[in-house]
């Protein structure tokens, strides 16, 4: 409705089911995929008995993250926003996914959230770019105990080094911020012509999403995939 009253013209009934005026009970809670989703995420029992006795969904919604142990909060969180997505993606651009696939793009956002939030020290990554196509991981760390110590390694011999950092407040995870980075140096190196650059960050997760070949839905994947799309379109020489 918020959509209408701005002048986007879209469907005010639900798409997926055709049943009278969408809004967040019917979307979440009450409509056939909703269910499914809530079955296969393993929440269906929980919310069946919410529903029963509490009216508004955000008494509903908060009900649930108050009563729920912290893994299947996670999982709530999580299966609402898949849902959300799914609808979006039926309204913008008629796609259609299963219920068990929507599960899953809740489930990897939940591993990928768990995994960048794992406090682990931190050894600074090289990804190179220029004159060979091969993408390589390149950490020289020392072998102290005091570990997370970095020996720092000049580039080779016509090559240079592009440091991508960020700074945050310890309380935030930095990983989106060297990905954006990443991405703002990429365009600015494409557009100054450079091509034979290494690129190093301290965020090991960043590198090695960008390294990985796994398929990441989170605006974390998307900023990767941008990264990616501009390093494969610029800074490669084809092989």
């Amino acid at each position: 409705m918020r959509h209408q009253d701005r002048g986007v013209q879209c469907p005010m009934h639900c798409v997926s089911c055709d049943s009278g005026q969408e809004d967040m009970t019917h979307l979440y809670f009450h409509y056939s995929f909703a269910v499914q989703v809530s079955r296969f995420a393993g929440l269906w029992s929980h919310i069946r008995n919410v529903i029963a006795t509490v009216v508004p969904v955000t008494d509903m919604i908060f009900n649930l993250l108050e009563t729920l142990p912290t893994e299947q909060k996670q999982t709530l969180a999580a299966m609402v926003w898949s849902i959300w997505k799914h609808q979006n993606l039926k309204v913008w651009e008629d796609k259609t996914e299963t219920a068990a696939t929507a599960v899953q793009h809740a489930r990897v956002m939940i591993s990928d959230w768990q995994l960048a939030n794992l406090s682990l020290p931190v050894a600074a990554s090289d990804v190179t770019a220029g004159s060979s196509s091969h993408l390589s991981p390149n950490a020289a760390t020392s072998s102290s105990p005091a570990a997370a110590m970095v020996l720092w390694k000049k580039p080779s011999v016509g090559r240079y080094r592009c440091n991508v950092d960020v700074a945050f407040s310890s309380s935030f995870n930095r990983c989106g911020g060297e990905a954006i980075g990443l991405f703002e140096a990429l365009q600015w190196l494409r557009d100054m012509s450079f091509d034979n650059v290494d690129f190093e960050l301290d965020s090991k997760v960043t590198c090695d999403a960008f390294l990985s070949r796994r398929d990441d839905i989170s605006e974390f994947g998307h900023a990767i995939a941008s990264c990616k799309a501009l390093f494969s379109a610029f800074l490669q020489t084809p092989g």
